[in-house]
């Protein structure tokens, strides 16, 4: 499936070790990833990179944005971004996920996150 997929997944994680698990399993999968610890980092690379299309966020991160806000900016200035929202500690009901966002709740399995990503290509 990766094979058709020609975008880039940006996956933003504060936890090193989650976000090197996540980019494992993308990268392992066939997909092109990029990092980020944080919101503003985030905004960086999509500025930088256009070619970003599906954001993978973690809801609570520091810095002068959290995940609901970053994927609340990421659907106003890059509309055709996607988003997959997550988290280990906000129960779904508690998400207002953006247009088209999906939540994820943490812990995910591998093939629970490439089957998330599958849904948009």
């Amino acid at each position: 499936m990766a094979a058709e997929f020609t975008g880039i997944i940006l996956v933003v994680e504060d936890d090193p070790l989650v976000l090197l698990s996540a980019t494992d399993i993308l990268e392992e999968a066939g997909y092109r990833v990029l990092q980020a610890s944080d919101a503003d980092e985030a905004i960086e690379l999509l500025e930088a990179h256009p070619d970003i299309r599906i954001v993978f966020t973690d809801i609570e991160m520091p810095g002068s944005m959290d995940g609901m806000k970053l994927a609340a900016c990421v659907r106003d200035r890059w509309p055709p971004v996607e988003i997959i929202i997550t988290s280990g500690r906000v129960p779904s009901r508690d998400v207002a996920l953006p247009a088209r966002g999906l939540f994820l709740p943490k812990p995910y399995r591998p093939n629970e996150l490439t089957d998330r990503i599958r849904t948009f290509i």
